[in-house]
C-alpha cells in the first residue's frame, strides 16, 4: 500500500523544491511547459517537478487560472519519519524564512514533536516519541 502523494502547485516551483530538496535531501527532478509543449504559461515554467527521496514531494507552476497553494486545516506529519537530530534539523530549516507555530521540544504526554508553517506555506507536523 502506498501513502498519498503530495502534489503542489507553487507560485515558484523551481525555488519551492530547490528548498525541500535543501532540507531533504533527495533526488530533484524538473520540467518545464517548453519540455511538455505545454503553451498555457511561460516556456521555463515548471510543468511538473519531483522530489525523490526519504521525503517526496511533487508540484508545478500553476497555469493560468489556477490557485498557488493555500492550506487551512492541513499539515504534512513527518512523525517517527527519521532520527530525532535530523527531524531537528529539518524542522530548523524549515523555519528559516518561515514561522513556528509550536517549537519541537518534548511534550507532556511523553513524546516530542512541533509544527512549523515554512516560506512557501506549507505546515509540518515533526515529532517523534520518546526513547527507552
Amino acid at each position: 500500500m502506498t501513502a498519498p502523494q503530495i502534489y503542489v502547485s507553487f507560485p515558484g516551483t523551481r525555488e519551492a523544491l530547490g528548498f525541500y530538496a535543501d532540507v531533504f535531501g533527495g533526488e530533484l527532478s524538473l520540467h518545464t511547459y517548453d519540455d511538455f509543449s505545454r503553451s498555457d504559461g511561460p516556456p521555463d515554467a515548471i510543468a511538473h517537478g519531483m522530489l525523490n527521496g526519504l521525503v517526496a514531494l511533487a508540484g508545478s507552476d500553476a497555469a493560468a487560472g489556477q490557485k498557488s497553494v493555500r492550506l487551512e486545516g492541513v499539515m504534512l506529519s513527518l512523525l517517527g519519519t527519521a532520527e530525532p537530530s535530523v527531524l531537528h534539523e529539518w524542522f530548523d530549516k524549515l523555519a528559516v524564512g518561515g514561522r513556528v507555530v509550536d517549537p519541537l521540544a518534548p511534550k507532556p504526554w511523553g513524546a516530542s514533536d512541533g509544527q512549523v508553517i515554512d516560506r512557501h506555506g506549507l505546515h509540518w507536523l515533526i515529532g517523534y516519541e520518546a526513547g527507552p
